[in-house]
């Protein structure tokens, strides 16, 4: 059971983070993307996707289970997700899941912040400072917060869906 203590520090860590984005950060983002920008007349095509590849989200999924020294069914299981679904992930390389398929079984492998925020990338995913959800699982994150039931909790503390049952 998450305590009110748990819950002030989580509404406060919500409403210190939701607020609106500015033009300064835009402006900001705007000149980093334009600082990226390739020369493709300078750079092959090949050689640049071959040098930038990263891990898919199976592959980097599979390679924390290993790095946990945990096993599959362990994994699914925790994270509220069924064998099929689980075996999907694991067995076409192209499939992406859900964002929130992707958050459980980052909680379910007790990912730090970084490791965290990398897996949901390799989906295309992220977490944002203007939504609630994300505020939360951000929260939880920092307090080290992995319990799928206590997660969840907090999400319905603020009146939002749980992770469990939209897991597709």
């Amino acid at each position: 059971m998450l305590t009110k203590e748990i819950l002030k520090e989580l509404k406060e860590y919500i409403d210190n983070h939701l607020l609106p984005f500015s033009s300064h950060v835009l402006e900001e983002y705007q000149y980093s993307l334009q600082e990226e920008r390739i020369d493709l007349h300078s750079v092959e095509l090949e050689d640049f996707i071959k040098n930038k590849r990263k891990p898919t989200l199976s592959e980097l999924l599979f390679q924390f289970i290993d790095q946990k020294k945990t096993t599959d069914p362990v994994i699914y299981k925790k994270a509220g997700i069924d064998r099929k679904h689980f075996s999907k992930i694991r067995s076409n390389p192209n499939y992406l899941p859900k964002k929130n398929t992707i958050i459980a079984l980052a909680l379910a492998l007790e990912l730090n912040e970084l490791e965290f925020e990398e897996l949901l990338s390799t989906a295309g995913y992220s977490l944002s400072d203007s939504d609630t959800s994300d505020l939360v699982i951000q929260f939880c994150l920092q307090k080290k917060i992995y319990d799928i039931d206590l997660v969840n909790q907090a999400l319905e503390y603020f009146s939002l869906k749980p992770l469990n049952g939209i897991l597709k």
